[in-house]
């Protein structure tokens, strides 16, 4: 079992096997021109083992970086904590590695991040520098206890600017948010990874007042992972860990909270919901409070229908939700398609409150702007045998009401099934493939006693599965 600790419905962490993490959403009042968060992750999200006793350093310089004074704390998160660095010397550009102010990102060393080294995140970062929509990094080393990243500065997030306009937005202006988050995704995607945790906080503007103010950044990389190989250039292999789960729960797909392997289709489902909580302020799964939370949300996620969900939608985001949340695990999303359903609500150039450069340019390369089903690309799905899959919903929280087992060998079925019945669990849920079983036994089946017997068939249907628990 893994205990979640679960502050707040938007709260961002990732969950693994004896650990719990999280933390609350940070809402900035001042907007243009002030103070805001470089990462765009809460600052009550709690790091892995972040010695908060030993202080950041006065002034950095990493490798052939110069010297910056550190000031303002712009926020903190689970993969380190973010602060103002204003060149000492030097300096005459907004962005760059000669401007004058920059984003300092610091990570201690005992965090569980560092464990064999730089954090993993400089990984992404090296890999992705130079790809469209994400910020640059121009220097990073490590300074006393702490690895440091020198970043460009940029602006306020997608979350303070739907805080700033009243917490509504117009669906001209998501529609803009839309094709160009899309486009974003799309280049990440095709460098290999994706992000695993989109949401409002993590999409960044430019800095006020910079030619960029308008164009639309990706930030937070700590839960990006590989969906294709790097060796072979495969899509990596399907897996379902149910005592995993990485990202946030208000905008994770579903996928995502049954512990299913990252792939394209789940960056696509969460910007999907926060197109809808941006355009409708809520989404139907808020409000959830205590330790049953992550598993009411999911449930809430798979029950709700497209229709209900976008009922005072315009149709354009109804039909990406659809689309998005019927993908395979290694389908190729047909990108130009997704960006062209939302044609009807991007306004004249000088009316766009978001560039959409990169959604633009992917269109007049693909021909894009027919609608016609034969003019699109193909989706392209990868040719062999289908991934054997558990389809199956965990509960974690402690003390135990659920247990789940997978990959169990027939010989040891029978010890699980007892040591769960001594607990009082009963099996709730089972599914058998290769030889090998998953259970999931529960102390709500209402069962005070259960018989089992394999069987080398399926039995009939009309037997009735639950009479055999009493």
């Amino acid at each position: 079992g893994v205990p979640v600790i679960d502050l707040d419905p938007d709260q961002p962490f990732e969950v693994l096997p004896g650990a719990a993490v999280g933390g609350g959403p940070q809402r900035i009042e001042e907007f243009a021109g002030k103070a805001v968060k470089m990462d765009g992750v809460s600052p009550d999200k709690i790091g892995g083992g972040e010695d908060d006793a030993s202080p950041v350093p006065e002034k950095v310089q990493v490798g052939h970086s110069p010297q910056y004074k550190v000031e303002r704390k712009l926020g903190k998160g689970g993969f380190g904590q973010v602060y103002v660095g204003r060149r000492v010397s030097g300096g005459t550009e907004r962005t760059g590695p000669d401007a004058y102010e920059v984003a300092l990102k610091f990570e201690h060393r005992n965090s569980k991040g560092c464990n064999y080294g730089p954090p993993y995140e400089w990984q992404v970062y090296s890999s992705l520098n130079g790809c469209y929509g994400v910020p640059w990094v121009h220097y990073k080393g490590r300074q006393g206890d702490y690895y440091v990243l020198v970043m460009d500065i940029l602006g306020p997030s997608l979350w303070d600017v739907w805080n700033s306009l009243g917490q509504t937005m117009t669906p001209s202006m998501v529609a803009c948010i839309a094709v160009e988050a899309i486009s974003i995704l799309e280049k990440l995607h095709a460098k290999g990874f994706v992000h695993g945790d989109v949401k409002p906080e993590n999409f960044l503007l430019g800095q006020p007042g910079s030619p960029d103010e308008k164009k639309l950044f990706l930030i937070d990389l700590g839960l990006a992972s590989r969906w294709k190989e790097t060796s072979s250039g495969q899509h990596v292999d399907y897996d379902q860990r149910p005592d995993i789960f990485r990202g946030t729960i208000r905008y994770a797909s579903v996928h995502a909270h049954l512990g299913r392997t990252g792939s394209r289709r789940d960056d696509l489902e969460s910007l999907a919901y926060t197109l809808i909580f941006l355009l409708r302020g809520r989404l139907p799964w808020q409000g959830y409070q205590g330790e049953n939370k992550s598993f009411l949300v999911c449930k809430k996620k798979m029950s709700i229908s497209p229709d209900l969900m976008c009922c005072y939608c315009a149709p354009p985001f109804k039909l990406f939700l659809e689309t998005v949340t019927n993908m395979k695990f290694d389908e190729e999303p047909n990108y130009p398609k997704l960006i062209s359903l939302f044609d009807e609500l991007i306004e004249p150039q000088h009316l766009r409150p978001i560039r959409i450069d990169g959604a633009l340019k992917a269109g007049q390369k693909r021909g894009r702007g027919s609608h016609d089903e034969d003019e699109q690309p193909r989706k392209k799905v990868r040719l062999g045998s289908p991934a054997n899959q558990w389809i199956s919903v965990y509960n974690a929280k402690r003390p135990m009401k659920q247990r789940y087992h997978y990959n169990v060998a027939e010989a040891r079925l029978h010890q699980h099934i007892e040591k769960g019945n001594e607990d009082g669990l009963f099996i709730s849920s089972v599914a058998s493939s290769a030889n090998l079983w998953a259970l999931i036994m529960d102390a709500g089946t209402g069962f005070t006693s259960q018989v089992y017997e394999l069987s080398q068939i399926f039995l009939h249907k009309g037997l009735d599965y639950g009479a055999v628990g009493k």
